[in-house]
């Protein structure tokens, strides 16, 4: 059997995503945290491409649940990103 690029984006996307969860729940990730959400995305993206590239019928529901999994993570990123700038700015103003 033949891997082609896209059957490698899908297999390390599912690791990504398994692994994540994995670490969350041994509480070696912060599900809030950089690593995690990056972890996600990535790994939703590798699935993602590997359902558009690498099947002869698109698996719809499959692609749609990626793309969801993608922009949550998306948000959580950014959600992040401004929660820990405004606290930041908040720690900056209270400084003596």
């Amino acid at each position: 059997m033949t891997f082609l690029w896209h059957d490698w984006a899908g297999y390390i996307g599912v690791v990504l995503v398994l692994l994540a969860f994995l670490l969350l729940q041994a509480h070696k990730l912060h599900g809030n945290g950089l690593v995690y959400q990056l972890m996600n995305v990535l790994g939703a993206l590798g699935v993602a491409l590997s359902l558009v590239f690498g099947v002869a019928s698109m698996n719809w529901p499959a692609f749609l649940m990626m793309v969801a999994w993608i922009v949550i993570g998306i948000y959580g990123i950014l959600h992040s990103a401004r929660a820990r700038r405004e606290l930041r700015e908040a720690g900056s103003k209270f400084t003596p």
